[in-house]
């Protein structure tokens, strides 16, 4: 038997899930049984957790020691992007790590750039209400409950985190944020080479004025003359090859680590000014297949730089949507959305990595819409689902009567048919329904039974 599924695929945090949808046609096991089985199986697998209360005690998350192992990083996931149980979910899987597991750095889908001016209030410097001041893009994207608690974290729990950007500037939505620090650092190191930038700029300022992400980047980008994105990618290319060439110089007027800092920096402009094209192709239904691993290669390599300038031993928490973390490629149904960061730092990392999915199980969400007229490029409203379909996680967990709790389940040992294909094949990701081998792309879900949009979203 054979169903038809429809699937779109995910953007990421500052664009959008509802770009178009495809149908593909996937094999469909014994349903009866097949129900009967992951029903039964997650009865018997689903740890209960008793609270989202990210101040109460931890104990009950124990399950998830076994599950992290040994792992260098482990990636904690969201279905959806602006919820409130999902952000408290996390916060409390993230004190569990810090305190029983000795995890120190925290790498959030946030700039690269941004990150290291939001990482000294987030250790205690300046007021509790002075958020906004250091970061809009944190205080107004959904990010500020748990910027908030990690500060208190921080400042309280004697296991404090230490925090990393891994994205690209404004999840491709600017350039200023990675490209502004590296002009003062050109200014004392290499005056000569300003000019490069100076061009960047003046081309970049022309359409990114007010554009808040990648959705509304992509369509500005799109209206240059081709002469002028040519020249734009020019521009970073030889400002880039710049860098590189001359090292040995910059090193010595400034360190190393602050040359790393600022190659990093023209890196991420480079990824984004590609992702320009890459995003305005998928929007207007041109897109390459796998065209978006752009920013996704960008993220893992990221993480990696990180870890290559932490101590010895140094354990990370990456926090991150589900399909940024997945380690199997997305394709939603239909052809390959993207080669995920998740599928990156499994390449990496092997065994070091693990992930861990965040889901619900109730019958609605908060989505992002395309609208060129906003200033971010998309409308965030509910939208209704469809009954959680079967081979999903959800439509197990409420098969096992444990939708209305809040479960872990360990999926590595998940049920396979007689061919040794995963029972579970789907997971909803916003509105939509990821398909995948659910065991191969994550290790674990933890799931909960209601979503609210999050109050600190301010569009």
């Amino acid at each position: 038997m054979q169903r038809r599924v429809a699937a779109r695929p995910l953007c990421g945090r500052a664009t959008f899930l509802n770009l178009f949808t495809h149908e593909v046609s996937l094999p469909v096991p014994d349903q009866p049984s097949s129900r009967s089985v992951l029903a039964d199986w997650f009865r018997g697998h689903a740890a209960p957790l008793n609270t989202l209360d990210p101040h109460q005690p931890v104990d009950d998350l124990e399950p998830l020691r076994e599950i992290v192992g040994s792992a260098r990083v482990v990636a904690v996931g969201e279905g959806a992007h602006f919820v409130e149980e999902f952000s408290r979910a996390r916060q409390r899987v993230l004190r569990f790590l810090a305190e029983r597991c000795g995890f120190t750095v925290l790498a959030l889908e946030f700039g690269f750039s941004e990150a290291f001016r939001l990482e000294p209030w987030l250790e205690g410097e300046g007021d509790d209400a002075g958020l906004a001041k250091v970061s809009a893009t944190a205080a107004d994207w959904g990010a500020a409950d748990l910027m908030h608690w990690l500060r208190r974290h921080n400042r309280t729990s004697g296991h404090p985190f230490r925090f990393a950007g891994i994205d690209v500037p404004e999840a491709g939505g600017q350039l200023r944020p990675a490209l502004d620090p590296v002009a003062d650092y050109l200014r004392e190191v290499d005056p000569d080479a300003l000019h490069l930038l100076d061009t960047v700029l003046e081309i970049s300022d022309r359409f990114l004025e007010g554009s808040g992400s990648g959705a509304a980047a992509a369509p500005a980008w799109a209206r240059l003359d081709p002469t002028e994105q040519n020249a734009l990618t020019a521009a970073l290319a030889r400002l880039l090859l710049r860098l590189r060439g001359a090292e040995p110089l910059y090193v010595r007027r400034s360190s190393q680590h602050r040359f790393d800092i600022a190659r990093r920096r023209v890196e991420a402009a480079c990824h984004t000014d590609y992702l320009f094209h890459a995003m305005d192709a998928l929007l207007s239904g041109r897109g390459s297949g796998a065209d978006l691993s752009v920013r996704e290669v960008y993220m893992a390599e990221s993480v990696r730089w990180h870890l290559d300038r932490a101590a010895p031993g140094t354990r990370m928490v990456l926090v991150s949507h589900n399909a940024h973390i997945q380690k199997t490629p997305a394709t939603f149904g239909g052809p390959l959305t993207a080669l995920p960061m998740g599928h990156h730092l499994q390449r990496m990392l092997g065994e070091d990595y693990r992930s861990v999915a965040v889901t619900h199980t109730t019958d609605h969400v908060p989505e992002m819409y395309p609208e060129e007229s906003a200033e971010v490029g998309f409308t965030l409203a509910d939208a209704q689902l469809e009954p959680a379909e079967f081979g999903s996680v959800e439509a197990a967990l409420i098969d096992a009567g444990l939708g209305d709790g809040i479960t872990l389940t360990d999926l590595r040992r998940s049920p396979r048919d007689a061919h040794g294909v995963p029972l579970l094949n789907r997971m909803r990701s916003q509105s939509s329904s990821l398909s995948a081998p659910i065991p191969e792309a994550f290790d674990a879900v933890l799931a909960v039974p209601t979503v609210t949009r999050d109050r600190t979203v301010r569009f």
